[in-house]
Order: structure tokens, then sequence, then C-alpha cells
């Protein structure tokens, strides 16, 4: 994505900068002003573009086959940004379909002919996945199921046979705002979906004693297990397990986790990110203000870390990059919150 003519619109200090990266990463942001936009960073933490933004963003997708970044807006939002790299094209605006809106996440096919985006058709309670085709201007082009509700993170394999859905469980509506409209009675399931035809494969529903275990982000690793992180609805003293991981023919496995370093993520896990590479997982709690490294084979926890108002993680070349609400960017700080994810868009050319 960092090619040529890209780097040629930047400025001398940015193309300098880029240059000297080994990775290259995207952000939503707000300023000091109030208004949103998108960064791409450099993996110490400078800034080297910005895309405003009309709204607050959420996650985002990033496709290497055509240079294709796409920031979703938070829930209820029904808008998506789509920002072309390589300056060839001007950004264009998804808005959702009618009686939809983005859950804030998605992701593209392995080619980058189709964009994946996890939506909530709200009057019926049900997760859905928009599809939208990259080389019509990102026209919606159709929808699967997601065999769930509360539909929040999405992913694809690497072969791109199979959607992975992340089904929260918790119905929502946007004449409520964010308000969790079903606490009593979640329903948080993992889905795994035929990319070509959207049946169902496998659906991996919680267990009734975890049904406030809302099932929220999710990444693959080197062996294309899938690894899941949660957040928990239910009593503060409770102590439920926050990740795990499975692949398709198997049955969730949590991993067993310390009891302080469960106390530190204070039920709520933000974000996950796995260094395929190195063979490690990440973990960030706003709530808890950590940071929180496991040895992907084994599970076990490596290191832990405090970082107040922990935002977003995103594998580096050998270990992680961690921003916060307060500005912090691995090893920089901007005067800027960024916002719950961060995108690695690769290393430059």
């Amino acid at each position: 994505m960092a090619g040529a003519a890209w780097a040629a619109a930047l400025t001398p200090g940015a193309a300098l900068a880029l240059s000297r990266t080994d990775a290259v990463f995207a952000s939503g942001f707000r300023d000091r002003s109030g208004t949103f936009g998108l960064a791409v960073l450099t993996e110490d933490g400078t800034v080297i573009d910005r895309v405003a933004l009309p709204a607050r963003s959420h996650g985002m997708a990033f496709s290497p086959a055509t240079g294709h970044l796409v920031a979703f807006a938070r829930r209820p939002g029904t808008f998506a940004l789509v920002v072309d790299q390589g300056r060839a094209t001007a950004p264009v605006t998804i808005a959702a379909a009618e009686g939809r809106h983005f859950f804030g996440h998605g992701c593209f096919s392995p080619d980058g002919r189709l964009l994946y985006a996890s939506e909530n058709d709200f009057d019926a309670n049900r997760g859905a996945i928009g599809l939208y085709d990259a080389y019509d201007d990102y026209r919606r082009i159709g929808e699967y199921p997601t065999y769930g509700i509360g539909t929040h993170d999405l992913s694809v394999s690497d072969d791109g046979r199979m959607l992975i859905a992340a089904n929260g469980g918790i119905e929502t509506h946007p004449d409520f705002g964010r308000t969790k409209l079903n606490l009593d009675r979640m329903e948080p399931s993992l889905s795994l979906i035929d990319a070509k035809t959207g049946a169902l494969i496998e659906r991996h529903g919680l267990p009734a004693k975890l049904r406030q275990l809302s099932t929220r982000h999710i990444d693959l690793d080197a062996k294309g297990r899938i690894w899941f992180a949660c957040q928990y609805e239910g009593p503060r003293n409770d102590l439920p397990p926050l990740v795990g991981r499975f692949a398709r023919g198997e049955a969730l496995h949590f991993v067993d986790l310390p009891e302080e370093t469960t106390t530190g993520l204070a039920n709520y896990v933000g974000a996950i990110a796995v260094n395929r590479r190195e063979g490690l997982v990440g973990l960030t709690s706003p709530k808890g203000g950590r940071a929180v490294i496991l040895d992907a084979a084994s599970g076990r926890v490596l290191r832990e870390e405090t970082v107040a108002d922990a935002a977003g993680i995103a594998a580096t070349t050998r270990d992680f990059a961690v921003s916060s609400y307060g500005g912090r960017f691995a090893t920089s700080r901007a005067d800027v919150a960024w916002d719950q994810h961060i995108q690695r868009l690769g290393r430059p050319s």
C-alpha cells in the first residue's frame, strides 16, 4: 500500500518516516477540537497521513491486493469510508442499506474484490454480513446471515473460503442508541460461514453459564486457529474466561488465565491481535488499563503491562503496538485520542 504513488503525495518528513519504518498502521482518532479522522502511522507512532471522517469510527479493513483501507462507523453508525492508499481514486463513502447499520468491523476477500461488513438487521434482530463489490464503487450486491445477533467482529480464512463472525449476543436498536436490550437473555456465539454461498458451516454457542459473555473480537493465528476475546456483562465480581481459541471441527477452548490476570482485565477485552511470526497473542483492556501478551502455543501469559486507557493492539515486526485513548501509540504520544482498534497495513515497498 505504500507504493510510489502514495509516497509521492506525502510531505518530505512523512516520506522519510515511511522509508525508515518496518510496518505501517492505521487507526481512528479524535483530536482536541472534537474532529474525527483516520491516521496512518509508522511502527514508532509517527503520523504520516490523515484523512477526515464524518463521525467516530471503530474498526478497519485493509486489502493488500488493492491498497484499499476502510474505516467503519462505530455502532450504530451508517457510514464506511474507503481510502485508496495509492491515491489513484478519491475516497468513497458507503452508506448502510435501509434497515441496517454497521457494527464497526469488516474484512476483504483475499483478492480484494469483495468487502464484507458486519451489520445489524435491527428490526428483525439478526446479524448480517453486507457484501460490497470493490470493483464497482463498493455497490452492495447482497448479504449473508451471521446466524446470531449482535454481530461485531468479522474475519476471513486465509484461503478466502470461510467467514468467521463473532456474534456478541446483545440485542440493540438505533431507536435506543447504544443501549443493550437483552442482558438477561444474551445469545453469544461464533459462526463459521461459507464465503461463496453464505451457508452455515458451524455455529458455536456459549454454554448457559456463560450466556452473558459477549464474544466480540477475533483474529487468526498461523495455523488457522481462531482466537476470540470477550466482554462480560454479568456481575462485576465474577471471573469468567475472557479469551479462547478453536478451529473448524473443534469445540471452543477457553484459555485458563491466572486469576490476577483476569482480574486485571476487568472482565473486558477491548481488542485482540495475533503476531503470527512470533507466535504471540496480544490483548488490551481499556477498563483494566492493561495489555497482556500470551504464548499462542500454550496460552501462557508472557508479560503484562499497565497502559492507562488501553485501546488498540496490532502485531509489529517482533511484538505489538499498543495505543490508548490518551494519545499513546507504541513509543510515541500524539495530541489525539486513538480509537479502539489498530489495523496493520503491511511493510512499505
